[in-house]
């Protein structure tokens, strides 16, 4: 059984840094889309950065303040958020692939299949 667990999140004030963990059981991170998404009450939910094996593609808002990063020893993925803005404020989830839509689609949740029950993140100006 395939299991997501994401933490690290909390209230942070704007320009802050945070980095939130996705801890996988029953899963292998290795060759496998890896995806981060967030969503905010009343929004559609919001791919804003995915890795495969090293290989990264972020959402607009997330560019040069986000990072994913993986350690596939471990089977866990990163999401390192710097500079955070109040308008990040969200429900941050990781997932996880089943079928490899392949790049062009790791931002779009059709690509996973596992996801975890999310971390809040708030932000405060």
């Amino acid at each position: 059984q395939v299991q997501l667990v994401e933490s690290g999140g909390g209230s942070v004030q704007a320009g802050t840094s945070l980095r939130l963990s996705c801890a996988t059981s029953g899963y292998t991170t290795s060759r496998k889309y890896m995806g981060w998404f967030r969503q905010v009450p009343g929004k559609e939910r919001e791919g804003v950065a995915c890795i495969y094996d090293g290989i990264t593609r972020y959402a607009d808002s997330a560019k040069d303040r986000f990072t994913t990063f993986q350690d596939n020893a471990k089977n866990m993925v990163y999401l390192r958020m710097n500079n955070l803005k109040p308008e990040d404020t969200a429900m941050y989830y990781c997932a996880a692939s089943g079928v490899d839509y392949g790049l062009q689609w790791c931002l779009s949740e059709i690509s996973y299949d596992y996801w975890g029950q999310g971390t809040q993140v708030t932000v405060s100006s």
